[in-house]
């Protein structure tokens, strides 16, 4: 048998499910139980805007429990890594881009309401607060400029335990 990366290096988890407009409401991401891995990359793939130039700012979450419980800003970002381009072709490089610690990163409408965007935002688990063991993402309403298709997946790394993907614990246990 091979041994797979997924379950051993790494597993994928649901945040936002595709939409096909991220400016129809407000998105909330699910959560994801951070006991079970050493961090977390959110990946934000969104469309180009149909029109207008909203910003679409994601807002990391910090919880103390699985569903309910206390949920409140958690205010650690302070990078995170964005290829963009009329028409994502792989040909792209990363842009590391940088702010003062915060729980919300803006893509700027002005500069990437028109590209197709892949945003990545780390977290580990360390910087969660010692009562908080979930994290999530959401993407407030970015406005009513165009219709901005995305989704965002999450990248669970340094697995607690290690086993087949098909025998993964699911990532809000």
């Amino acid at each position: 048998m091979t041994v797979k990366a997924l379950g051993r290096l790494f597993d994928v988890g649901h945040q936002i499910a595709p939409v096909a407009d991220l400016a129809a409401g407000a998105n909330t991401g699910a959560r994801i139980h951070l006991k079970n891995y050493g961090g977390v990359a959110f990946v934000l793939y969104k469309g180009a805007a149909s029109a207008g130039t909203d910003d679409v700012v994601v807002d990391v979450q910090e919880h103390t429990a699985a569903t309910g419980g206390t949920s409140r800003d958690l205010d650690v970002t302070t990078e995170l890594f964005v290829k963009s381009e009329a028409t994502l072709d792989g040909d792209e490089a990363w842009t590391r881009v940088t702010q003062t610690a915060a729980s919300e990163t803006t893509l700027a409408g002005a500069t990437y309401a028109a590209l197709q965007v892949i945003a990545v935002i780390e977290v580990r688990a360390e910087q969660l607060s010692d009562d908080a063991e979930w994290v999530s993402v959401n993407i407030a309403d970015p406005g009513t400029g165009g219709t901005i298709p995305g989704c965002v997946l999450a990248i669970m790394s340094e697995l607690a335990v290690q086993r087949t993907p098909q025998n993964l614990a699911q990532p809000n246990a």
